[in-house]
Parts: C-alpha cells; structure tokens; sequence
C-alpha cells in the first residue's frame, strides 16, 4: 500500500518480486473464481501504477541486479524481518537511500523480527480489543487494516524523508500503526483507570448517567446510522424525524410528548432511552437506506445508511468526485473498477496509469535502463536470477 500511494502521487515505483512472482498474487479472491497469478483481486487492487521485476535477491547476480536499481532509486520500501538485508550484504547498497522498512513490530525491541499477521498485528495493538459487542469476545475486520495502515505511514514517513538532504531510515512498525488509530482509549485508561470498553452497535460518552444509545439500526434493506441527540444539531433532528413520522403516518406519543427545544440527551435514564428508541425502530424498519438517506439529506438531519461495497461502486458522491477508475487490469481479463487516487490536486485526481504488472512484466523495460543488455537478462533469466 506504501508503494501503491507513492505510485498515485506520480513516482516510478517498480514492484520486485521473487522469480515465479510472490506469494501474494495467490490471495483469494479472484477474478472470475479461477484461481491465477494474474486474477487475483487483492494483487491486482494493491499494484496498480507499478512497473514490475523480478529478482532473485538469494543470489550474487540478483544482489548486484539489486544494487543497479537502487542506484537509480531514491526510496526504497522493503518488508525484510529486521536484520535480514545485513544478512544479504545489501544494507551497503542502500546508504544513499531513503530506506522505508515496514515490519510487524519494529526495528528494535522485544518483539522485532517476530513474524505477525493482521490478526496478530492488531490483538497487540488494542485494536481488536475494542471491536465487537459488549459482554461477547472481541472480532476482528474481516477487511485486514494493518498493512494499509502501515503502508500510509510509511509513504507518509517517505514523504517527509525526501525533505532532508541525507539518505534517512524509515521504520514503520504495523503494531505502532494500529494503536495510533484508536488514540482515546489509552488515554480513557490513564485517566479514568477504565478500560473502554466493546459498544458494539451504541454509543457511549452521551450520558451523565451512564446510558447508552443505540447508533446502528436495522431497516428494510440492511442497516443505518442513527442516534438520539441533544445539542442544536441533534435537537434539529429530532424536530425533523417528529415531522417525518407524523407525515408518514403518525408519531409515538412517546415522541411526540418531547419538547425538542428544551430536550437533553445526557440526563436520560436508560429506561427513557429504552422507550424512545423502541418507539422509532419500527419507523427505521420500514425504510431502506435510500429511502432514510434521501429524507436525512433533504431534511438536514444527522444519520447515514450502512454502505456494503456495491453501495460504494454506486455511491453518487464517489461517482460525481470521479473516484472510480476502471481499465483492463491485464490482458484477458474484464474491465475492473479501482479507486483513483486518494485526493484531488487542483481539481484533478491523479490517474490510474497501468494495470498491477504481471510477473516479470517490465525486466527487459527496467533492466534495459539500468544497462542490462538482452544477452545478459537471458542469462540471468536461464539461471532463474530474474
């Protein structure tokens, strides 16, 4: 993902691989359900406006290989367990680089060099610990974060390295990455000596009294986020979902019997909140998100539908700010939808250039311009080097 935000932004990254391409490109799922180096769906999404090589890093001939490109290389990430270029006689190579190493845990400390998944990466973070419902263990995203994480601090880290006029190591550490996420929760435990817990689908820090209100509601066609408020925004709202109610065909006298203007979440019962909340979850029901959005926005209100990722391919935001690109990811395949680049510059995104490469798809391109002749990339290619 570091190399993926670099490549938005316009620099020439070139993706190395090992030769027969790395282990990635067998991730699940893939296009059309057959399973191919080239069609899988992760790979293709995460390599997009990259060139690509391949390089067997094992060998003398794949270090020295190495050593060209880097030569003509300003940054260069690398996800190495720490220690791992020294022992390949190529931490030399890079001393003039902006060297960006992202790794589980870190360069140094007790856990360097212990391998870690997402699912390892955010249990040590606390991430994990504050997803799910109360009372029930915690879950997991099913969507991995961490390397996504990771890789934005790490361009972000490259980024701020290209001011300085030295080579500068960037150490990334998954784990940091994460915990810099969720911020209040160490915070909630150096001063309050509480842990914050799981809410799953509530919302805490509302009350004075310690009650809770629900923030994710189901309607006809999924879910919705919606919450109980006080203050002037939340209080138009609720004016708003009154007059919706009474003109879809009668409001809860529960409601009705709310004076909006006066009204203070933060002193509600848990009871109250119960009531209120049993009163307005048939309403929500009978809606689909269209049907609750177009009313949210044309009444002012607070709440937004739950989007799935068809939702998003179809969100007329995204589509009106141009954030979908769509070409031919590779030849054979159909036409895919990526995102575009991460922001508009003067009222431009940047362009989805090329397809993820195949493997190996630009070794004579990218050797050719560090002097490799074709005699000697067929060498190299013979001895499984590239």
């Amino acid at each position: 993902m570091c190399g993926r935000i670099l490549a938005d932004l316009g620099a020439d990254v070139v993706k190395i691989e090992p030769p027969g391409g790395e282990a990635d490109r067998m991730q699940p799922p893939f296009v059309g359900d057959f399973e191919n180096s080239e069609r899988s769906i992760p790979w293709l999404a995460a390599n997009v406006n990259k060139r690509g090589v391949t390089c067997d890093l094992g060998s003398p001939d794949g270090r020295a290989l190495f050593a060209l490109l880097c030569a003509n290389a300003r940054i260069v990430v690398e996800s190495f367990a720490p220690g791992r270029l020294r022992e390949l006689g190529l931490d030399g190579v890079l001393r003039d680089n902006i060297v960006v190493s992202i790794t589980p845990y870190g360069q140094d400390g007790p856990l360097a060099g212990v391998p870690g998944s997402d699912l390892e990466v955010t249990a040590a973070s606390g991430s994990l610990w504050l997803a799910g419902e109360e009372g029930r263990p915690p879950v997991r995203t099913a969507q991995p974060q961490s390397p996504y994480w990771s890789g934005m601090y790490g361009a972000l880290g490259a980024l701020v390295a290209l001011q300085s006029p030295v080579a500068q190591r960037v150490d990334v550490s998954a784990q940091a990455a994460m915990t810099t996420v969720h911020p209040p929760a160490p915070v909630w435990w150096d001063i309050a000596h509480e842990e914050h817990g799981r809410t799953g689908p509530f919302l805490l820090g509302r009350s004075n009294v310690g009650s809770r209100f629900r923030n994710l509601w189901a309607c006809a066609d999924g879910f919705v986020s919606f919450a109980i408020q006080g203050g002037p925004i939340g209080r138009h709202t609720g004016r708003m979902l009154t007059h919706w109610m009474a003109e879809s065909g009668g409001v809860p006298a529960v409601i009705a019997a709310i004076d909006w203007d006066r009204f203070d979440n933060s002193t509600l019962s848990q009871q109250q909140v119960d009531e209120l909340e049993a009163a307005i979850a048939p309403f929500l029901r009978s809606l689909t998100k269209a049907e609750f959005f177009d009313e949210v926005v044309k009444r002012k209100m607070l709440g937004y539908p739950v989007g799935d990722a068809s939702d998003s391919l179809a969100d007329p935001q995204l589509l009106a700010r141009d954030f979908w690109r769509s070409f031919p990811p590779a030849k054979g395949l159909p036409p895919l939808p990526f995102p575009g680049g991460f922001a508009l510059f003067d009222g431009e995104r940047p362009k989805v250039k090329r397809p993820a490469p195949r493997v190996g798809e630009h070794n004579a391109e990218i050797y050719g311009e560090a002097g490799i002749g074709p005699r000697e990339l067929e060498r190299l290619r013979a001895a499984a080097v590239v």
